[in-house]
């Protein structure tokens, strides 16, 4: 067990090092990120047509799979445990997108829509308030050169009229996202693998092993884990799907519309897309991202349950989350963004989430984020 973990640390040092070379990747990404991406999503589509899997499913139709109850309870034990034992003493973070890089206050804007996109949240054109996240990866804060480089959104839209899913907070309508178009784990089996590995210091070995080894999922988060230059310039993808009114999935993604790209700084200081984002909000009068959303076509090839799969059907805007320039490094909002909890669940049943790794979250991100707020004498709040 010692060995491994070394070697675990090791590898992650050599990546770590490697992300130093910003200029290089991004000229590699230019030219190789989506030829390599599609590469790697045409191995997992042959064998699902191979084996028609799902082929007898309907559009926005779900498939519990066998033990996934027992399965989610034993991840949530797990994250919660490691809270508890992390943070016997001092503050509290999330057990997963853990370091806070900024909470900013927002504007939703819902954008004017043909009749058959006119659903739920996006009924009619409107402005609503809004709080928007921006995290790193976790399960530990460190160094921002030093995380795995897949960054993190959450959009909490305030006001929202109507019942939502989730009892404890009566007029939210949260969104998340991350910098990759697919999870790190293709569903709550292999999650739950994952979360056992980081609990005993080994993550690496679940891409590694090989009596059981994950290299397409390894390859394509390695495609998108990246050193980023900041937060306001990623695109954050949704990888899991979501109701748009009856009988119809989508998943979304968050698209910067921000022309500027940040460098890297060498040396990076600890802290460096926070500074990033403050420097952009001293010299922009707003961040803009454009909310898009795909359909899902066909039950194979754009499956509900499996969060390795990119979908391919045209992306539509819908909305734009706007981010006036103000100051948000302070620590009264850096408390708030501990108190605050995102949950996907938090949402209109007309945008019910779908797939077992949102089944999954509503558990997970219930009790961890009710454990966070105990360890740190916290009560639940609907802002």
């Amino acid at each position: 067990m010692r060995t491994g973990r070394t070697l675990n640390r090791a590898l992650e040092t050599g990546v770590s090092l490697s992300r130093r070379a910003t200029r290089l990747r991004n000229g590699v990404d230019r030219l190789l990120q989506q030829p390599a991406t599609d590469a790697l999503q045409g191995w997992i589509l042959r064998r699902r047509r191979k084996y028609a899997i799902d082929a007898d499913l309907a559009i926005a139709e779900e498939r519990r799979l066998a033990g996934e109850g027992e399965v989610t309870r034993r991840i949530t034990e797990q994250m919660s445990d490691f809270l508890l034992r992390t943070y016997r003493q001092g503050t509290a973070e999330r057990a997963g997108n853990t370091k806070t890089y900024g909470l900013l206050a927002a504007e939703f804007e819902v954008l004017e829509l043909p009749d058959e996109l006119r659903c739920g949240l996006f009924a009619e054109p409107r402005r609503y308030e809004a709080w928007v996240r921006f995290g790193g990866p976790g399960p530990r804060v460190t160094p921002d050169i030093r995380n795995n480089g897949v960054l993190s959104l959450g959009v909490k839209v305030l006001g929202v009229p109507g019942e939502t899913l989730l009892d404890d907070e009566a007029h939210t309508q949260d969104f998340s996202g991350i910098s990759a178009p697919t999870f790190t784990t293709p569903d709550v089996y292999e999650n739950a693998k994952l979360q056992r590995l980081i609990g005993a210091g080994l993550p690496i070995w679940y891409f590694l092993n090989p009596f059981d080894s994950h290299y397409l999922d390894m390859l394509l988060q390695a495609l998108y884990a990246k050193a980023h230059g900041s937060p306001f310039e990623a695109n954050y993808w949704s990888c899991v799907p979501y109701l748009f009114g009856k009988g119809r999935a989508i998943k979304y993604r968050f698209v910067p519309l921000l022309e500027r790209r940040s460098q890297v700084p060498l040396p990076a200081p600890d802290d460096y897309l926070r500074r990033a984002m403050v420097r952009t909000l001293g010299e922009v009068d707003e961040v803009v991202f454009e909310l898009r959303i795909q359909f899902q076509e066909d039950p194979v090839t754009m499956p509900i349950e499996d969060a390795s799969v990119i979908w391919t059907s045209p992306e539509i805007p819908v909305a734009r989350l706007r981010i006036p320039r103000q100051a948000f490094d302070t620590p009264e909002r850096d408390r708030l963004a501990r108190e605050l909890t995102i949950n996907p669940w938090h949402a209109l049943p007309e945008h019910r989430p779908l797939g077992n790794q949102n089944r999954a979250r509503k558990l997970i991100y219930y009790e961890t984020s009710r454990v966070r707020q105990r360890i740190n004498g916290e009560q639940h709040f609907e802002p």
